[in-house]
């Protein structure tokens, strides 16, 4: 490669991710590799950095960050324009690491065997009028806030452990008044309308209790879980947590879609979280963009994790 030539391969680093100790070990994995490295001091740059990167020409892309800067990435790459001629690639140096659990890359080591040699599938994005996201849509309560959570209830709920979590952790809350309406097949359905804590709409990751966090990220389809207001009742025990959210919880309700609209029933706003990234608004409009990434992934890695 020429001096004047672009890298094959760019890093986009967050060396602020995780507990911050890994930019070093990157940089020399990436020098003896060849690749290019960009870090980031501000946010909002991994954005940039990418966007550059691609349009540059690069072939692959990767993020090595937590899952905002993944977001963070992916964005740039869309604002090239490139998601059809760049690979994405993830190194997982942040604090959750939730979207690389799910494609099987498990540390940085593995992240460079994987980005030079692990296999490619191509994945879908979730889409609104002008964000994206790749693991996950929040609304209401966060599932992201994980609090004290006992690994019992982790273990019974899943991820919904850390919404429980997080409203003991809360002085008050007010619940959501919505309606989800879904479209499917040239069809319009409300399957839902009442008063909730958190709608929690997922692309590569879902949140059925009990069971593996990752969602089929290959079918077009959001995997959505609503879980309806019981904040007025005692949910300090995890017994009664488990009884309240398990997988046959009258609380929880949980379907399919490849595109839904979430509509407050009220004219206040409320917050949106999209990989982390925060949006507001009195309703979202969100779709799957099928097939839309190719990504490296670990061998580990099964796009339907409940196929038997």
């Amino acid at each position: 490669m020429s001096a004047t030539e672009s890298p094959e391969t760019v890093v986009v680093v967050n060396p602020n991710s995780g507990d911050g100790q890994h930019a070093e070990a990157i940089r020399n994995r990436a020098s003896i590799r060849g690749y290019g490295l960009r870090e980031t001091e501000n946010e909002g740059e991994a954005v940039e950095f990418s966007r550059e990167a691609a349009a540059a020409g690069a072939s692959t892309v990767v993020a090595a960050g937590g899952d905002g800067t993944i977001n963070e990435v992916l964005r740039g790459i869309d604002a090239a324009d490139a998601f059809d001629d760049v690979t994405f690639g993830v190194i997982p140096v942040g604090t959750g690491n939730n979207f690389a659990s799910n494609i099987d890359v498990t540390g940085i080591d593995d992240a460079f065997d994987v980005i030079e040699n692990g296999e490619r599938r191509r994945i879908d994005l979730g889409r609104t009028d002008d964000h994206l996201f790749v693991n996950s849509c929040v609304a209401g309560l966060t599932a992201e806030s994980s609090g004290d959570t006992s690994d019992e209830m982790k273990e019974r709920l899943g991820v919904l452990a850390y919404v429980v979590a997080t409203l003991r952790s809360v002085a008050e809350f007010e619940s959501l008044p919505i309606s989800v309406d879904i479209y499917e097949n040239g069809r319009e359905a409300t399957v839902w309308e009442g008063n909730a804590m958190t709608v929690l709409v997922g692309n590569a990751r879902r949140f059925v209790p009990g069971e593996d966090s990752q969602a089929n990220v290959e079918d077009g389809r959001f995997d959505v879980t609503v879980v309806e207001d019981v904040s007025a009742l005692d949910l300090m025990g995890d017994a009664v947590a488990g009884r309240l959210f398990g997988r046959a919880s009258e609380y929880v309700t949980r379907f399919h879609a490849p595109a839904l609209d979430i509509t407050l029933q009220t004219p206040e706003a409320t917050q949106f979280s999209l990989d982390g990234e925060m949006v507001e608004g009195q309703s979202l409009s969100v779709h799957t963009d099928p097939g839309r990434v190719e990504v490296a992934v670990g061998e580990g890695y099964d796009p339907d994790p409940d196929r038997q």
